[in-house]
Order: C-alpha cells, then sequence, then structure tokens
C-alpha cells in the first residue's frame, strides 16, 4: 500500500488537515518569492518541507504507517518554527509577507503538536499502524 492510499483510508478531518497541510506549508510560502526580504526565508522553508517529505516517504517504506512519521517534521520544522518567529519580530517584513510567514508557522505549529504527540507515544511503545490503515 502506497503512503498516499494509507491516507485514503484515514478520517475526513485527517485528510482535510493534510490537504490544508499542502498549501499552508508547502505552495503558500511561494508567495514569499514576490519580496526580497523574504526570498531567503521562502528558500528555508521549502528546503525544509522537502526533506520533511522526503524523510516522511521513506520512513513510511521502512516502517509503514506508524505514529514515528512525525519525527521529521520534529527535526526539521521546530527549528523552522524559531526561525520563523524570529522572522516576524523584522521591521523591514511587508505586511503580506508577514501574513503569509503568520499562516505558514501557525500551520507548522499545529502539525508539530500532532507531531510531537505521535512521537512520544512511539517512543513509548505505541508502535502498531496508525488506526484506519
Amino acid at each position: 500500500m502506497t503512503m498516499q492510499e494509507a491516507i485514503a483510508l484515514q478520517p475526513q478531518w485527517v485528510q482535510l488537515w493534510l490537504n490544508w497541510m499542502m498549501i499552508g506549508a508547502f505552495i503558500l510560502p511561494l508567495g514569499l518569492f514576490i519580496w526580497k526580504q523574504t526570498r531567503v526565508t521562502a528558500v528555508y522553508i521549502l528546503l525544509s518541507d522537502m526533506l520533511a517529505a522526503f524523510s516522511t516517504d521513506w520512513l513510511y517504506n521502512k516502517l509503514g504507517y506508524v505514529k514515528l512519521l512525525g519525527l521529521p517534521h520534529v527535526f526539521l520544522w521546530t527549528p523552522l518554527a524559531i526561525y520563523l518567529y524570529l522572522q516576524l519580530k523584522r521591521t523591514d517584513i511587508p505586511k503580506y509577507a508577514r501574513w503569509i510567514i503568520m499562516v505558514v508557522l501557525a500551520t507548522i505549529t499545529v502539525s508539530l503538536a500532532f507531531d510531537y504527540t505521535d512521537v512520544a507515544r512511539y517512543v513509548m511503545g505505541n508502535r502498531g499502524a496508525v488506526v484506519g490503515v
């Protein structure tokens, strides 16, 4: 079973959340390339996203649909969230770029809440497949 097939077996709210993550964490950051002040931020976000996606897919192929799949997000998005928070403190960031950064930060922060919980459960022994798969 592919990862996409496993996701399709998840509850509707999980599928909707993953669709939002595609927009909020992968597509929306492309808008940051518009402003010179946020181009480096856009690169950091997209590199982190690509590494997380690749790593999550690799883990899925090795372990299946388990709670440990959030680990790449924990390692890559935690420093990214801190970086984005610090970017919001800059005074030279244009208003619309600031909004994009806030939405991206909110999206990955919510995702991290799920990811930290799932990884902690995995570490504490809950190593079965995620429900629905």
